[in-house]
């Protein structure tokens, strides 16, 4: 069963085409890379599967559902942006969230503070680049959304957060409940996690392929088989 559906979508900003006529259909219960280099349409294919945004042509879909703002009870979007209130502290923030959301798992998040070693009474604003990282992936992945959706949830983090961050997705994620796209740069970290991979340039979807096909039929890893489609 596909969680998500692109029928002939295209997105313009200002005239500039980030999404071209996009055909694309994801089934639930995996986890999905998005690749591809800078300014591919990465981005703008998750702000229209959360329905952030509108296409300018075609539908999108998501549980069979036409996205839009009332999706939210289906998706948990993480944002490459830091989306945090900065006085708050973490505590202040699990609370928050827990309030804000139906399907918010309090004592999720509270394991995942725990793995995640964050302090509760931190504030926010004193948190690393890092610790910050670790906070929005505790968030997100406290909602027991059918769709979780991270845009770069590995950019500019150190290799240790980045590991513990993999380590998390691995852990806390119920794939018979729930389905994970995410676009990355960290291919090759995150080519353990994932199932399904979806090749993107210049707006267009070059090629959808199974991780475990990628690896059987050509013999090579993730990278280079993104380089014989991207490049």
């Amino acid at each position: 069963m596909s969680i998500v559906k692109f029928a002939n979508v295209s997105k313009k900003y200002y005239g500039k085409v980030a999404l071209d006529n996009a055909n694309l259909e994801l089934p639930s219960g995996k986890v999905v890379g998005l690749i591809g280099p800078n300014g591919s349409g990465k981005s703008t294919a998750l702000k229209l599967m959360a329905g952030l945004i509108r296409p300018n042509k075609g539908a999108v879909t998501v549980c069979g559902k036409p996205a839009g703002r009332r999706i939210s009870d289906e998706v948990a979007f993480l944002s490459e942006l830091d989306t945090f209130y900065s006085f708050f502290t973490v505590k202040e923030s699990i609370n928050f969230y827990h309030g804000q959301y139906r399907d918010f798992d309090l004592d999720k998040a509270e394991q995942m503070l725990k793995f995640m070693q964050l302090n509760p009474d931190a504030r926010v604003k004193d948190l690393s680049k890092g610790n910050r990282g670790r906070l929005k992936i505790a968030l997100t992945l406290s909602r027991r959304a059918k769709l979780i959706l991270m845009d770069e949830p590995l950019s500019g983090l150190d290799p240790i957060v980045r590991e513990l961050i993999i380590k998390s997705l691995a852990s806390f994620i119920d794939l018979e409940q729930q389905t994970v796209i995410m676009s990355t740069h960290e291919v090759s970290e995150i080519e353990p996690l994932l199932d399904l991979v979806v090749a993107i340039r210049d707006g267009n979807v070059l090629k959808i392929d199974e991780i475990d096909h990628i690896r059987e039929e050509y013999n090579i890893s993730l990278v280079e088989w993104m380089k014989r489609v991207i490049v």
